[in-house]
């Protein structure tokens, strides 16, 4: 069996670059040792940059159409019990109701990996050149200067099958086989807490109680929060969430999670349990992220606290930043300083979301609390209302994170081009802000979103190839540089905008756009040694 690329693990980090691949017109072959069925949602927010991905595969109405119920609120509610006190609320949009916010096309979404993945797996099936192989797992790995070559188990019929790849990707999960064999160390916090998610079905579960329904009810307890329950379909199955610590893996009984539920409620009522799921809440980012041909992509480098909902989203982020460097490979364009800057541009992102995430955990985990916060009484109520502010206030930054999703920037990278002054305080600062985005083309920065007159958006612009982005009469400078870089052989587009608001939104006379979106130069000319700049941004530069 040959292909291009060979991509270990069918989850949506996997499913994601495969469907990119395709789209790009890449050869791809993804073997899952699994059947494909999720039995629990890991994950259930897609994020505004995800979806943006997902405007771009032609994906939104998809997810749109999937089940959660888009008229169910997604309030996050803080709470003692259900038919207890509520401490305090955050209010939020139903996906009905959530307008996208001037700064993208796109809002986030209520998808969960149930309902998301089938969506991410139908895209890339339909790629003429992915081939998808469940109950296929891989044996073991070797690379050489031209390829890999792998040996993976087709579990179904007992044989294992020699596969030869110009590349290999693990998309393999906290566990990676492909991170293992190569031997990449992970640093970090690492264990936070051991945690038991229960999905159960409750039909009538928000007609038990008197508060308002919400997405997310978090209970507070004299120790901080100890559980959450999530309404995971928006119809009549729950997620719960036993939170724990690091010290101990309990092993719960039905009757215990039972318990659990019960004491969240505030009394007892009927539920089924239909999973249990037993997982260590981990903050680990891998070493590197590749080694010769052979890479490793989402949860295989990077495990976070779902607190903040950032893993997967992360993790495709880091697809599509593969996906086009493996394709410039593929295509001859690419050079080597291109898989350099997978791993400098990825793996600060995967530091700053792990500690984002974290800080979110501890927040919900030191808030003031007491015994107090259940007494009838003005004591009872002082101490309910500073741990409701202390939530409200502490966990802004993971509700409101546009920051973390939107302002993620490159400001490293060997093939970007920094051609003007940084301050380092205020990039750091811009680092350490989750909520604040400010949309900019300076290099290494997700390229800003715009209206433009015939309805699309700037982001509409952007994915096949390289785009040079012109505003203003400049002689055809723009034009002259796209076809010097064609006959070079690098994609490169001209584009020419003729509005001012989305000249003065770009700064610059000349913006140059990676296929992934960011920006990889930016000036007021064309440089007099285009080919040099050339050579940067496609990974040729020194080689």
């Amino acid at each position: 069996m040959q292909t291009e690329v060979l991509v270990v693990g069918a989850g949506p980090v996997g499913l994601a670059l495969a469907g990119d691949l395709g789209w790009r017109g890449r050869q791809c072959l993804v073997v899952e040792r699994g059947d494909g069925v999720i039995g629990q949602p890991r994950m259930d927010l897609v994020g505004i940059r995800t979806m943006e991905y997902c405007r771009r595969w032609g994906l939104v109405a998809d997810v749109e159409a999937s089940p959660y119920n888009r008229d169910y609120p997604q309030d996050n509610v803080y709470l003692t019990t259900l038919n207890g006190y509520e401490l305090e609320r955050q209010p939020m949009p139903s996906m009905n109701d959530e307008q996208a916010p001037p700064e993208s096309p796109q809002h986030r979404e209520r998808c969960p990996q149930n309902m998301f993945d089938p969506i991410l797996c139908k895209f890339a099936a339909s790629q003429p050149t992915t081939t998808l192989s469940y109950r296929h797992e891989l044996v073991s790995f070797e690379q050489d200067s031209e390829g890999v070559t792998a040996k993976v188990m087709d579990l179904a019929a007992g044989v294992e099958k020699t596969v030869r790849a110009r590349f290999l990707v693990g998309c393999d999960g906290a566990r990676s086989v492909v991170r293992t064999q190569l031997g990449i160390g992970m640093q970090g916090r690492g264990l936070l807490t051991n945690t038991t998610n229960v999905i159960f079905r409750c039909p009538e579960f928000n007609r038990l109680h008197d508060k308002k329904p919400g997405y997310r009810y978090m209970f507070v307890g004299p120790d901080g929060i100890w559980a959450t329950i999530v309404a995971i379909n928006g119809h009549d199955q729950w997620r719960m969430s036993i939170i724990g610590n690091a010290h101990e893996r309990p092993e719960y009984t039905d009757e215990q999670i039972k318990a659990f539920a019960y004491r969240a409620l505030g009394r007892p009522f009927d539920l089924e349990i239909l999973s249990v799921l037993r997982w260590a809440r981990m903050e680990l980012v891998a070493d590197r992220y590749h080694e010769g041909r052979v890479f490793i992509c989402g949860d295989a480098c990077h495990l976070t606290s779902p607190t903040g909902g950032l893993g997967m989203n992360t993790g495709i982020g880091d697809a599509v930043t593969l996906s086009w460097k493996l394709a410039a490979h593929l295509e001859g364009w690419g050079g080597p300083a291109l898989f350099d800057a997978y791993d400098n541009e990825r793996r600060p992102i995967a530091k700053r979301i792990t500690a984002f995430s974290t800080m979110n955990l501890q927040t919900m985990k030191q808030v003031p609390t007491s015994a107090k916060l259940f007494d009838d009484s003005a004591e009872g109520a002082e101490a309910r209302a500073m741990a409701g502010r202390a939530l409200a206030e502490g966990l802004k930054q993971e509700w409101f994170s546009m920051n973390i999703h939107l302002g993620n920037r490159y400001t490293s990278s060997p093939v970007i081009v920094y051609s003007e002054p940084e301050d380092p305080a205020a990039i750091e600062a811009e680092f350490n802000d989750a909520i604040h985005y400010r949309p900019t083309s300076r290099p290494g920065c997700r390229a800003p979103h715009a209206w433009l007159e015939d309805g699309r958006s700037t982001l509409d612009l952007f994915g096949r190839q390289f785009v040079l982005l012109s505003f203003g009469d400049h002689g055809g400078q723009g034009a002259a540089f796209a076809d010097a870089a064609r006959q070079a052989g690098t994609p490169v587009e001209h584009v020419h905008i003729a509005q001012a608001d989305v000249a003065a939104l770009y700064e610059k006379n000349f913006v140059l756009v990676r296929p992934d979106g960011h920006v990889a130069w930016r000036g007021n000319r064309i440089p007099e040694d285009a080919p040099a700049l050339l050579a940067t941004v496609t990974g040729h530069k020194g080689s």
